[in-house]
């Protein structure tokens, strides 16, 4: 939609806040940037850190548990930490903490390409997942929902497709350096490219808010029906500790912690689960890159449907769906079985990401949402933190991941439970 002489001439703080002038909603290049940094977020996922696992534990001669173990209880000690980045976000707002986490993400990938024993790998794993993994996830998803309400669905997804390519390229690219170079140059390659790239961009690009320069979500226009609804005045906006009085708040934090838990744990082995099937380490980095592939498409589908139909009702289907990947990878036993087990995880993955990211803003408002999501996003933390640890044991007490890979399946089962359960709330009258 483009904007008119009269809206420019009678909008003078869009011309002078917005950075660039466009001849569409600018919340577009929001989304844009936000899917930017999603994609940046990349060093501190597990599917990025799953291509140094082998190098860690022959280079500084661990197991697969003890090195398992570092990664969870580093990741789920910057867990708790994601409140008080929730509230920095809220106080501070998204473009001064997405510049500086970008900063920040940059130096600890440099720190990464110095580890050298337990202690240094521990703090490289704690940086990269609370600037990674959390920090860059959150700060990203709460900036599209405060620029979007009717359209959040689509906008989510197209944003969200930046954390589908960087799962696609992450893998094949950090395997490549590593073996074109060595792991320490992968790390510091990585960390130029975030502060080079990205960092500058979330400084100049990003506002906090539509109404920050003179604008309102979706691009509704000034006294109509549609924006008196949406208006901030207008809209039902739950503190933190109002949405924690509510029974969906907590079911929808349960199913928070399911799909990082199962797939981050599977990730991070992904290398040596596949490899007792006869895959080698290059073909696994490729497969790695084609399941983002798959959840490209249904990524898109799914910001559509999610905003015609109910949100929560949407959650407990993809579920359901997602139950099929764990059952398909116990069962791969040949080529076919693989690959319908990286079909089976692309689309699962790629449905699920959209409501999760969607139904907290549809439930509890804009207003307090950073807050909300610094204390949700630690339900994700804690999922991603127990879930290689729980593989990692599995494998070097039992020989084998199918105990746990099974417990991972009753897991999805209940998540879908929760989520049908985690119905709208509502106010005490």
């Amino acid at each position: 939609m483009s904007y008119s002489n009269d809206d420019m001439a009678s909008n003078r703080s869009y011309t002078q806040s917005v950075p660039i002038q466009t001849s569409f909603y600018y919340g577009w290049c929001i989304v844009f940037i936000s899917g930017l940094g999603i994609f940046f977020s990349g060093p501190g996922q597990a599917y990025s850190n799953s291509v140094f696992i082998e190098f860690y534990m022959r280079d500084f001669h661990m197991d697969r548990t003890t090195v398992s173990s570092l990664y969870s209880l580093a990741t789920l000690t910057a867990g708790f930490l994601l409140f008080a980045v929730g509230k920095l976000t809220g106080r501070f707002g998204h473009r001064v903490m997405m510049t500086w986490t970008a900063v920040l993400l940059g130096l600890a990938c440099w720190w990464n390409s110095f580890v050298a024993g337990t202690l240094t790998l521990f703090i490289g794993f704690f940086m990269i997942r609370l600037l990674g993994q959390g920090s860059m996830f959150l700060i990203p998803n709460t900036l599209v929902s405060q620029w979007f309400v009717k359209q959040r669905g689509r906008a989510l997804s197209y944003a969200g497709l930046g954390g589908l390519l960087g799962a696609a390229i992450f893998p094949p690219l950090n395997n490549w350096l590593i073996q074109t170079f060595s792991w320490p140059a992968a790390w510091r390659v990585l960390g130029a490219a975030i502060l080079c790239c990205f960092a500058p961009a979330a400084f100049f690009l990003v506002r906090n808010k539509p109404e920050d320069v003179g604008l309102l979500p979706d691009h509704m226009l000034p006294g109509s029906d549609q924006a008196s609804s949406q208006a901030p005045a207008a809209e039902d906006a739950w503190t933190l500790r109002e949405a924690m009085r509510t029974k969906s708040f907590w079911l929808i934090m349960g199913c928070t912690a399911v799909p990082p838990m199962i797939y981050g744990g599977i990730t991070i082995h992904i290398f040596s689960i596949l490899n007792e099937h006869g895959i080698d380490r290059t073909t696994i980095a490729w497969i790695l890159s084609f399941i983002p592939l798959i959840s490209f498409a249904c990524s898109l589908i799914a910001g559509f449907i999610v905003e015609r139909v109910k949100v929560h009702a949407m959650l407990g289907l993809t579920f359901v769906i997602n139950l099929l990947a764990p059952i398909l990878l116990i069962a791969a036993q040949s080529e076919m079985m693989i690959f319908l087990f990286a079909v089976a995880w692309g689309v699962g993955q790629g449905l699920i990401n959209v409501p999760l990211g969607v139904i907290w803003a549809n439930y509890y408002g804009r207003r307090h949402l950073a807050q909300i999501s610094g204390m949700t996003t630690f339900a994700m933390v804690f999922g991603s933190a127990v879930g290689p640890m729980q593989l990692g044991f599995a494998y070097d007490r039992l020989g084998n991941y199918n105990p746990v890979l099974w417990l991972m399946i009753f897991f999805w089962a209940a998540g879908a439970v929760f989520a049908f359960a985690a119905t709208p709330p509502q106010r005490s009258p």
